[in-house]
Parts: C-alpha cells; structure tokens; sequence
C-alpha cells in the first residue's frame, strides 16, 4: 500500500466529511431503532477542527482523503481514577479501503495526540451488534468496560 498521510482535517475537508458522517450514519441504523428517520448529523465538524480540546484528523493517500476519526478530551466522573480521558469518535474509512492498516494508523495518530495533551486513558462507544467494530477495536487494545441497556416503554 502506498504511503497513507495522517493529518489534522481542516474546514476544506468538510464535504467528504459529511458524506463520511452519512456513511456511518447509514452503517448504524441497523443497530439503533431509536434513530430518527430522514437527515440527521452526529457532529459539528466545523466546531471539531476548531476546538483546541479536539484533534479531528484524516488519512489520505496522493490528495484522496479515505477515512477520519477524532479524539475530544473530555472531564471524567469525579469517582474515576483519571480527571480527563479521550473520547474517540467518527472513526471512518471508505469500504474500498478497509483491511489496509488505515483505522489502525487513525487509531495511532490519536492516541499519540492523546498523550502529548498529557491524557492517559482513551474511550469510545460501539454498538454492541456492531461485531465488526468491535472486533477491530479489540484488535487495537480496547477491552468492554460498560454495556448500557435501554427499555423502550413505547416498543411493542
């Protein structure tokens, strides 16, 4: 594979990063009924590149921009052991690049921003359905730590 660039995404970047926001919209929708129907954005990216909390970045190869990711620092609960940990999240890569080490370099960028805020302790949400993702998350480290449960009271 050639030399896949990892760097910080910029407000250029934002029409590829709203049809990638679609993608993983449409690849969650199976695993959440509680998603509403039509258009809806998980994200402000223009706030995401702007925030000096958050690294919001994106791998290309020769200008062609194939997948994304961003890390947010967030304050953890006071009963935790760390104060701050990273969120990770819009992680991303166009189908036809996938199983090429892409997620695996997104996932490194990150951490290494991570530690260099001087944060030790990384965390992200995946569907629990999503076996895929999962699996490609513990691939990288990740261990289940939580598994939140709802009850619709409106299912039938």
């Amino acid at each position: 594979m050639k030399n896949i660039l990892i760097r910080t995404a910029s407000e250029t970047d934002l029409e590829i990063l709203l049809a990638f926001e679609r993608g993983i919209i449409a690849a969650e929708r199976p695993f959440d009924s509680t998603l509403k129907e039509g258009e809806i954005h998980y994200y402000d990216l223009v706030q995401l590149i702007a925030r000096p909390d958050a690294e919001l970045v994106v791998a290309e190869i020769d200008q062609e921009v194939l997948g994304s990711g961003y890390a947010l620092i967030r304050k953890a609960q006071d009963y935790l052991q760390h104060s701050h940990y990273a969120y990770l999240g819009f992680m991303y890569v166009k189908p036809e690049h996938r199983g090429k080490g892409i997620n695996r370099l997104i996932l490194e960028s990150l951490k290494q921003w991570a530690l260099s805020q001087g944060i030790k302790e990384i965390r992200l949400e995946v569907y629990e359905d999503n076996v895929m993702a999962r699996k490609a998350y513990e691939k990288a480290g990740f261990k289940g730590n939580l598994l939140e449960m709802r009850l619709g009271l409106n299912d039938h």
